[in-house]
């Protein structure tokens, strides 16, 4: 059996030093589940959160079996987890990589300033809102920019984000994918017809000005080099590539 675990101190260590803030978030109880099959003395745990799943611990069938239905991203905390993700999902799992980037940038405000300044003529910088949330909802590109937090109301009391418009319209924005007591999980995503104007560094770098200014550290994880390109760009360090299991 599979239980949801309510004491995130029983699995803490498991993790060791494991430097991800969705499973952060987990531990906090501030976003995400955790699931055991053990709550008295668990040696094995999966964090979810999102699109994503974090094993840790021993090994365990069980755990990796009971992912909900639906795309995840299965993230192995060693190559002993990859293996029994790749026997539990024979055929239907695809190992990709992904890039991990720093979590200590000093960031350069004049710098994030003057991105931040390069918008194009015609388009709008703001935060978003309660009629940019519908709007994000309503668009399958944009949908991950608000959609981890359970409603609108959970997004705007404890997410940020920043968008820009044209003619009322949202085309590009950067936001918090999840929290944490002390940040956000960057997401950030251009429509493709919008793409290549530097719109979406625009809106991290106001974004990441907005979190400086809240005490809030924008954590940034890549899914490909195009985003370590841009993480780059705005200051942060690229740190080493893992491999994660994108699962149908």
């Amino acid at each position: 059996m599979v239980y949801t675990l309510t004491d995130p101190e029983k699995v803490r260590p498991l993790f060791g030093s494991w430097e991800e803030t969705m499973i952060i978030s987990c531990l906090q109880r501030v976003m995400g589940t955790l699931y055991v099959t053990d709550t008295g003395h668990p040696k094995s745990v999966m964090a979810v959160l999102g699109d994503f799943a974090f094993f840790a611990g021993r090994p365990c069938r069980e755990l990796v079996e009971s992912k909900r239905p639906g795309f995840l991203i299965l993230v192995p905390q060693d190559e002993a987890w990859a293996h029994m993700i790749e026997a539990c999902f024979p055929g239907r799992c695809r190992r990709v990589t992904r890039y991990a980037i720093r979590k200590d940038t000093v960031f350069d405000r004049d710098r994030l300033r003057s991105l931040k300044s390069r918008l194009p003529e015609g388009c709008l910088l703001q935060r978003i809102d309660s009629t940019l949330y519908d709007q994000c909802m309503e668009n399958a590109w944009s949908r991950d920019l608000v959609s981890v937090f359970p409603s609108r109301e959970a997004f705007l009391r404890d997410g940020l984000g920043m968008a820009v418009t044209v003619n009322g319209r949202i085309v590009s924005g950067a936001s918090s994918y999840t929290r944490y007591r002390e940040g956000i999980e960057v997401e950030v995503d251009t429509r493709r017809d919008y793409r290549r104007r530097s719109l979406a560094t625009v809106c991290s770098a106001a974004l990441i000005l907005s979190c400086l200014d809240l005490g809030l550290y924008p954590s940034w994880d890549a899914q490909n080099l195009w985003s370590v390109c841009l993480a780059e760009k705005l200051g942060y360090t690229f740190s080493h590539e893992y491999p994660v299991y994108e699962v149908e």
